[in-house]
């Protein structure tokens, strides 16, 4: 059958949704990007706040009209939101041929086959395990880049969060089986590999008895052709002396960390249950910084939790002013049936909520274009990411920035450049999020 994928949500469903690609190309299936084209339609779906709820069921509706019009065969809704609401999809989208959970992925291609039969299709495996992988994977980065799902689900069960209720306890990849998908990667000519989970660094707890990430960092490291590894979703309280030496002894691990601290107010941070303090905060900025001198951290912050006050932002506010994260997304505080703090007294208006986003992002803003003015002059390793249409300048990043969430370096460049190549390029001009730079020959 003729496919159409559609990807919501995060990175981590990415993976997914490129690996069940990857399975049914195997079986003969073909892809397209039209709607009018696909026989069969698959949603990844996401439901993890309310935005990302809203556009998963608006994408189903809108693709079970090509349903109604006789030219899709087929439509699957997996991911998160068929996790959290499968009888929901059921009973309100009739259209839908086949619901299939978060750890049922694997199955995707005996759920076309079932429902090109004309039967209706259902899978929900136990969330005590990992799900079956299919064999290969049909990356949709570009293929210079790819990321490594090294765990599934959560324990840290954050007042906020519904995440391990649809995607279960944490549980790790061995090591062995995320040492062969690098290795394969890297054969189809990915360089940077971006490790990604809802919690990275407790990688190996569960497996080994222990906090692994650095030995998995130490291992990436010695693959070939990958030249950049990058950190994201680290937990702040997680971060451990061994794994900041790794990142520092490692030449391809990228000297840059996501750690979300979704706040720094010890009231705000107890009510999310979250597991470190204001003061914890504070210090591991401040080790990072002294053990990495040229790290760039990224957090993202969540503005209007319950109970939040105007003191309470301005008290993030200082910390921001005073900590200066080199990267930072702020959103407003999600509700979500089913957790904790969706039933705690004292929540905020939405309008106030946004005021408190925009100050953040303001803030933020005036911060990152200092950084970026100092950062003139300086020479950095750019990734090649593009052209710019109707110029001789190119589209990068630094070792600073993650594809998709950074800025970018725009690149002028005398010479042909092709989408993953590595140059030297002179920074030359700031702007508030990006740069622009030369290659030096």
């Amino acid at each position: 059958m003729k496919v159409l994928f559609v990807s919501l949500g995060c990175d981590k469903n990415l993976v997914d949704t490129e690996f069940m690609i990857g399975a049914l190309q195997k079986q003969g299936h073909t892809f397209t990007n039209e709607e009018t084209e696909a026989e069969a339609i698959i949603i990844n779906s996401c439901c993890f706040i309310n935005d990302a709820k809203e556009e998963s069921i608006n994408t189903i509706l809108e693709m079970a009209e090509y349903k109604d019009a006789g030219t899709c065969r087929a439509l699957i809704v997996t991911g998160c939101l068929a996790e959290r609401y499968r009888e929901e999809i059921r009973k309100e989208i009739p259209q839908v041929d086949a619901v299939i959970g978060t750890n049922s992925y694997g199955e995707i291609g005996a759920a076309l086959e079932e429902v090109s039969r004309g039967r209706n299709y259902e899978l929900f495996q136990s969330l005590e395990g990992l799900p079956d992988l299919p064999a290969g994977r049909s990356l949709t980065t570009g293929g210079h880049y790819a990321h490594l799902k090294i765990a599934e689900g959560c324990n840290k069960n954050c007042t906020y969060c519904i995440i391990p209720k649809i995607r279960g306890r944490y549980r790790s990849v061995p090591m062995e089986e995320l040492l062969a998908q690098a290795k394969e990667l890297a054969e189809q000519g990915v360089k940077e590999l971006i490790l990604v989970a809802q919690e990275t660094t407790w990688y190996g707890v569960d497996l080994y008895g222990e906090k692994t990430l650095h030995k998995l960092l130490d291992e990436l490291n010695r693959i070939p052709g990958i030249q950049w590894i990058r950190l994201m979703y680290c937990y702040p309280e997680e971060i451990y002396e061994e794994l900041i030496q790794s990142i520092k002894r490692n030449q391809k691990v990228c000297h840059y960390l996501d750690m979300p601290i979704q706040h720094i107010n010890n009231d705000i941070l107890k009510r999310m249950g979250r597991r470190t303090t204001k003061e914890e905060l504070t210090e591991c900025i401040r080790h990072l910084r002294e053990e990495i001198e040229d790290i760039t951290l990224r957090t993202t912050l969540i503005s209007g939790f319950p109970g939040e006050t105007q003191e309470m932002h301005e008290e993030l506010m200082y910390f921001l002013n005073e900590m200066e994260f080199d990267r930072l997304g702020a959103f407003p505080y999600s509700p979500e049936e089913g957790t904790p703090a969706a039933e705690f007294p004292d929540q905020i208006d939405e309008y106030q909520k946004s005021v408190w986003q925009e100050e953040i992002m303001e803030l933020q803003q005036e911060i990152i274009f200092d950084k970026n003015e100092e950062m003139k002059g300086r020479c950095l390793w750019v990734m090649i990411e593009g052209k710019v249409d109707g110029e001789q300048a190119y589209v990068g990043r630094t070792c600073r920035d993650a594809p998709d969430i950074d800025g970018y370096i725009f690149v002028n460049a005398k010479e042909t450049l092709m989408t993953g190549d590595f140059v030297k390029v002179k920074v030359t001009r700031a702007y508030e999020y990006d740069l622009i730079g030369e290659v030096i020959v």
